[in-house]
């Protein structure tokens, strides 16, 4: 109410034509006043990248991967990096293996999607972030000269591969080449590309996630283990560029 009575004694102070200028200008500097905050305000939506310390201060709850039995028994030891996206709240949203043995990153996958971190507050926005994580795996031995010179090779020798029952469902002249982390379950619990249409890479690797799998095995055990497939997709309409993994 008072900015109103100000502007109306505002224009009665000056003649018509300067008045509509005054006018005009008062507009055109509140128009641009309302933008520059619109653009300077988070939408809470824009992802934001956070390093591995930064991320870790945030962690409230972290649940401690099991170290599977048949690692131990064979001697497999080691990193497993994984690519997180955390949602506005602070649940882990996506969770993928970056790099790492596929019976340890099958035990992390399923320990850090339970992971709960405190909201990152941008300018009293919630946002969401990506992030990597890293989960070692370590055995303890009293004779480092007990293991074997290369347990992951031996182990390698002794499991018979995944195989996807029935063949990849359907036909295309397009594919993009995944490498499947398959399950002690059969299902495809993660997915890294390897090759193919950029455009056409998130839909294949959904589509992997509703085939079916007989899964490794290390004896009569079934356990998690990679396995490169091609995946049909549609045919594209446009040209598209092909993804190069070595660009990531």
């Amino acid at each position: 109410m008072w900015l109103r009575r100000w502007f109306l004694s505002l224009m009665a102070r000056y003649p018509a034509n300067i008045s509509h200028r005054v006018c005009a200008l008062l507009i055109m500097g509140w128009t641009a006043t309302q933008l520059a905050g619109a653009e300077s305000r988070p939408s809470g939506s824009q992802r934001v990248l956070l390093s591995t310390k930064d991320a870790a201060r945030l962690l409230v709850s972290q649940v401690k991967p099991e170290y599977p039995p048949v690692a131990k028994l064979n001697f497999i030891q080691g990193h497993v990096r994984l690519q997180l996206v955390v949602t506005p709240e602070g649940a882990v949203r996506e969770a993928h293996v970056v790099r790492g043995h596929p019976i340890l990153a099958a035990s992390a996958l399923k320990a850090i999607r339970r992971w709960v971190y405190r909201p990152l507050m941008t300018r009293a926005v919630p946002t969401p972030f990506e992030t990597l994580v890293d989960v070692n795996f370590a055995l303890k031995a009293r004779k480092i000269r007990q293991f074997p010179l290369e347990p992951e090779l031996d182990l390698k020798r002794q499991v018979q591969p995944p195989v996807i029952l029935g063949g990849p469902p359907g036909s295309s002249l397009t594919s993009v080449r995944l490498r499947v982390l398959v399950s002690d379950e059969g299902k495809a619990i993660d997915s890294q590309t390897l090759g193919g249409l950029a455009n056409y890479c998130e839909a294949a690797r959904e589509k992997v996630k509703n085939w079916n799998f007989r899964p490794a095995h290390y004896g009569n055990l079934a356990v998690p283990w990679y396995l490169d497939v091609d995946v049909p997709v549609e045919n594209p309409e446009l040209p598209a560029a092909a993804y190069d993994p070595d660009e990531q």
